[in-house]
């Protein structure tokens, strides 16, 4: 397991308790009373200082390395050997940085969709450390009018700092794909429903955004922009990461208070890598009420309901 710095008061104290297991077997002396003492005090700093994180502290977490990425929970919510991954945006390339493809989960068909960080420094250069090109967001709008001909609920996880910079997305058109998804999506006759699982940056989140419901994960977040961004453009340098962090209101807290998000998928304590099976039901017990809620929704209505949900996001003047 690796530790944040922040997370170094409960390091030492899983240290100590590996100590003490392993003074105990040799030694011969039952430890057991040792070792469950400093469990609960285990216990309680977690408890304390998960329940009193930082905005930065939770851009922290949701970038932890060992983190669920957008496969792992579609392992851990489909049916076993459910999922078919597809591939392609059958017009220049397939992008790794966005994943999907057809799959049931307890015999209901969905079509998961999502961006995809690496585990190894290989995987994370192939998947450009999950920051889609532009054949990314056409392959994901292609999954969609997929789903849509076959009537098929839509589930999308975001995770990603932001859509892919580099020179040649630009040539073959990043903003132009982001910007069709978000038109089309807002059209989708299937119910859509997103997740943010981690990080939930910048129009490469919205690309795969636009949905009947959206929720994020405990300890994730969702801006226009990154904290470090934020900082380099105001304040020319990343020192202030912290303070744009603040003043972004990016927390699951601040974007239901804003009424961005519909709610707020509860996390293991401290993270979804401390007990990823567990993340996985809670989340599956989130697209399983979403899709049973739903299918009372004509296509009109499903339509309708989304539109305004956006809408409805901020104030208009003639």
């Amino acid at each position: 397991m690796e530790y944040l710095e922040f997370e170094q008061p409960i390091k030492e104290l899983v240290d100590q308790l590996g100590t003490c297991s392993i003074v105990g077997e040799d030694a011969g002396i039952d430890m057991k009373l040792a070792c469950s003492q400093i469990e609960d005090k285990i216990l309680e700093k977690k408890k304390e200082i998960y329940g009193n994180l930082s905005p930065w502290q939770i851009v922290q977490l949701s970038r932890h390395p060992d983190r669920p990425y957008a496969l792992d929970y579609i392992s851990g919510i489909a049916d076993p050997d459910s999922f078919v991954e597809l591939h392609g945006d059958r017009n220049f390339a397939d992008d790794p940085a966005m994943v999907g493809g057809l799959a049931t989960i307890k015999g209901q068909r969905v079509m998961f969709i999502g961006t995809q960080k690496g585990r190894t420094t290989k995987e994370r250069q192939k998947r450009r450390f999950g920051m889609p090109n532009p054949e990314g967001y056409r392959k994901a709008l292609r999954l969609m009018k997929l789903a849509e001909k076959f009537n098929i609920p839509i589930i999308t996880f975001m995770d990603t700092p932001g859509a892919y910079p580099g020179l040649e997305a630009e040539e073959r058109g990043q903003g132009e794909a982001i910007a069709k998804n978000i038109y089309e999506m807002a059209l989708l006759k299937v119910p859509v429903f997103c997740y943010v699982i981690g990080e939930g940056a910048s129009g490469g989140a919205l690309g795969i955004g636009v949905g009947n419901k959206v929720y994020m994960m405990q300890y994730s977040w969702y801006s226009v922009i990154s904290p470090e961004s934020c900082s380099s453009i105001l304040w020319r340098n990343w020192e202030h990461k912290e303070d744009a962090a603040n003043a972004l209101k990016l927390t699951p807290k601040d974007m239901l208070k804003n009424k961005i998000i519909d709610g707020i998928i509860e996390e293991p304590l401290g993270g979804a890598h401390y007990d990823p099976k567990q993340a996985c039901e809670n989340l599956k017990k989130s697209i399983l009420q979403n899709i049973s809620a739903f299918k009372k929704f004509s296509q009109e209505e499903i339509i309708t309901q989304r539109q305004e949900k956006f809408i409805a996001m901020g104030h208009f003047k003639d």
